[in-house]
């Protein structure tokens, strides 16, 4: 039998008030870590030396009881932290109005959806003041709202002189939340710089990644009954890969087998790794490839502004996640124009231009 480290040589040092985001390629380590770092797992070799309460969050329900109800989970997990009663009610107003699940508080947690389940295990995580909080990729199940009022909260948690240990693949959030970042690569620390220039090495770790076949690829989630066996990009004006603004765009996903019920979706990231747009077949009611091999999405106007653009993309069947690539392709945007007007690189100003036309007041 293979042993294979998740985390080797890791080592770093985290002060008081510290905001840090830690972020790597999936495989990378660090759930791992943040389950080391709250003692759900113990260290096979070394150690964590931690000053002050842990709180935290690392999937839908931690902590939780799915027998007992919100109101009964919350003094459980307060208990756990080692507060008194009369701390937890001193918050727990607060816990019941940041979550906005008061209507269901006295209803067993199994029965919540993992968007209520979430809201109510960061509630808790963030007001029952541990001196430390950990949160991992688990915000991505809230709506945006809800993850905008989460971002907030843990910047407030900071302020007040608490530490925040982030993991998320939400770059844009890292970038404007964290001060340092981390970057884990195959269960080490690759690079530990202030997050801008933490950011800009993992992203490009991943268009490193992206000149490999794709077949070639070892860094991606899912079952795996069905992959992503190649990707092709293309645009009427013949550019070869390279794509137009306010052309056309195709884009085609071959796959190595067609399972029941499948989807294909990819997400487009700028270069600063902030997510633009999003398409999936399931939301055109395609249930499977066009020709039995390749799933085909046609743009007809593209409205990226002139840059370079990052593609991550995923396969669904049978309500499982079958294949997901991060850093799939990267593609680059041509010059062109829209409705006749020539398009700059306005990337100062965002990533999209849509069709527009100005009139003269009278």
């Amino acid at each position: 039998m293979q042993f294979l480290w998740a985390l080797q040589d890791v080592s770093f040092d985290v002060r008081e008030g510290d905001i840090v985001g830690i972020i790597g390629r999936n495989g990378a380590g660090k759930s791992t870590l943040l389950k080391i770092l709250s003692r759900i797992t113990a260290p096979t070799t070394g150690y964590v030396e931690a000053r002050g309460r842990v709180g935290s969050l690392l999937e839908v329900g931690t902590g939780f009881h799915a027998e007992l109800t919100g109101r009964e989970n919350v003094y459980l997990n307060g208990a756990i932290l080692g507060m008194r009663k009369a701390e937890i009610d001193r918050t727990f107003d607060a816990i019941v109005a940041f979550s906005e699940v008061e209507q269901f508080l006295d209803m067993p947690v199994q029965h919540y959806s993992s968007g209520m389940q979430v809201r109510l295990a960061f509630a808790v995580a963030a007001h029952l003041e541990p001196e430390i909080l950990i949160i991992d990729e688990v915000l991505a199940v809230g709506d945006a709202a809800f993850q905008k009022k989460c971002l907030g909260k843990m910047q407030t948690v900071s302020r007040e002189g608490r530490t925040v240990l982030f993991v998320s693949h939400n770059l844009g959030a890292v970038r404007s939340l964290c001060e340092r970042g981390i970057v884990l690569q195959h269960g080490r620390i690759a690079v530990d710089e202030p997050v801008g220039q933490a950011v800009a090495a993992y992203l490009a770790t991943l268009e490193a990644a992206s000149s490999y076949d794709v077949l070639e690829r070892t860094d991606r989630q899912g079952k795996g009954d069905a992959r992503v066996t190649r990707i092709d990009v293309s645009s009427d004006d013949g550019a070869g890969g390279t794509l137009t603004t306010g052309r056309p765009a195709r884009f085609a996903f071959h796959v190595s087998a067609v399972l029941g019920g499948m989807s294909c979706a990819f997400d487009v990231f700028d270069p600063l790794g902030q997510q633009i747009t999003y398409f999936n077949s399931a939301l055109s009611g395609v249930s499977g490839p066009s020709d039995g091999a390749t799933f085909v999405c046609d743009v007809e106007e593209l409205l990226l502004v002139p840059n370079r653009y990052r593609i991550d993309v995923a396969l669904h069947a049978n309500g499982e996640l079958q294949d997901r690539l991060e850093g799939a392709l990267f593609v680059d945007v041509d010059h062109g124009s829209i409705r006749g007007w020539p398009v700059p690189d306005y990337t100062n100003y965002g990533s999209v231009v849509l069709p527009h036309r100005w009139t003269k007041p009278v």
